[in-house]
């Protein structure tokens, strides 16, 4: 008899980049995730719990909170890139980021880390060093990592609203593609180690 499909829980917390800042929020990479969740595994169910403005300092008050609450079997961390166009300490951020893969994994769940790419006016060293947080806590903490959410858009004006920080609502496609191929394998890996079947009700709150 084969084996009932395991229910899966994914939790996005992210600042506007993930929720959709400037377009309806149907249209954003959260929400094309979720249509392709639904076509092709609808036992998953995705919640967004994304703010825009957040920084890794405020996601880290809100994670313990919804990690109770929804219990994820993956969670996707797309955080620090207020952090890095304030200015912020990136030991600080480092500090936050690591502490907020240390409680999902502490509840067993699954870490996709989404890194950020800063503008070049912000200086190769600390843009370097900006980048190289998000590396060093991937291999620190064994997590899947896309190094750039926008990598590959953010270079491209027409794919970027009038801001030139957020991309368009013809860039969530590419943006949603490339979340999926890291997204996917996790997936994978929770489907073997369970054996829960789920109603296939797929949420999406985004804020």
């Amino acid at each position: 008899m084969a084996q009932p499909i395991r229910a899966n829980t994914i939790l996005v917390l992210g600042d506007s980049l993930s929720a959709a800042y400037g377009m309806p929020e149907e249209q954003g990479w959260v929400a094309l995730i979720e249509q392709r969740l639904e076509a092709e595994k609808p036992s998953c169910t995705i919640i967004n719990a994304s703010i825009s403005g957040d920084t890794t300092a405020g996601g880290r008050a809100r994670l313990p909170q919804a990690l109770a609450r929804h219990q994820p079997d993956v969670v996707i961390i797309e955080l620090g890139g207020n952090d890095g166009l304030r200015g912020l300490s990136l030991a600080a951020m480092q500090q936050n980021l690591a502490a907020m893969i240390e409680a999902a994994q502490q509840q067993s769940a699954r870490v996709l880390l989404i890194g950020m790419q800063l503008p070049p006016n912000y200086g190769p060293r600390y843009n370097q060093q900006f980048e190289k947080v998000y590396r060093t806590l991937a291999r620190q903490y064994d997590t899947a990592l896309l190094p750039s959410l926008v990598e590959g858009v953010g270079t491209r004006s027409d794919l970027m609203q009038d801001d030139g920080i957020h991309p368009n609502r013809e860039a969530q496609p590419l943006i949603a593609t490339r979340v999926w191929q890291h997204l996917q394998p996790l997936l994978a890996e929770q489907q073997q180690t369970g054996s829960t079947a789920d109603d296939g009700t797929i949420i999406a709150s985004g804020n």
